[in-house]
């Protein structure tokens, strides 16, 4: 068991990015209309390297395919990913038809209100999505400048 905690102190010390201390529950709920968020969608390529690196990503779509006599149904499940445009895909078109709504929803999801939903936070600190991504984008650094200089989370100007 001390060979493990060790094992574990040694990973954590040669991390070179840290989440800020905060609730980011609560920061990312209060800055939804954020300036970050269309600066991220700038960048973002929505090509789902992320998501498919992601330990705890999850989402998935479900195919029936009935066969001619409509005798049989197959039903399929297969990884899908929240940033493609047809994933949140509705009659009537996506409910999140935009880089900056899909980003949004993954941060805040992955972050926050997973906390509600499994009581942990969704990001194990991995990395790979950062390492992944072939525009940079940092989960680390979108937070912190939603935090501002100060790492204030209240402060009022990033509501």
């Amino acid at each position: 068991m001390a060979s493990a905690e060790h094992v574990v102190a040694s990973a954590r010390a040669a991390m070179g990015r840290e989440m800020p201390e905060v609730d980011l529950r609560d920061l990312l709920a209060a800055n939804l209309e954020h300036p970050r968020w269309d600066d991220v969608a700038a960048r973002c390529l929505t090509c789902s390297n992320c998501t498919m690196v992601c330990p705890t990503c999850f989402c998935h779509a479900v195919e029936e395919t009935t066969g001619l006599t409509g005798d049989r149904v197959e039903r399929w499940r297969s990884w899908d990913s929240c940033f493609t445009v047809d994933f949140s895909h509705l009659h009537g078109g996506s409910v999140r038809p935009s880089n900056r709504s899909r980003y949004r929803q993954w941060m805040t999801h992955k972050l926050g209100t997973w906390w509600d939903q499994f009581g942990t936070s969704g990001c194990v600190g991995c990395g790979r999505c950062i390492t992944w991504c072939p525009v940079g984008i940092d989960l680390t650094e979108e937070v912190r400048a939603m935090l501002g200089s100060d790492g204030d989370p209240g402060r009022e100007e990033h509501r």
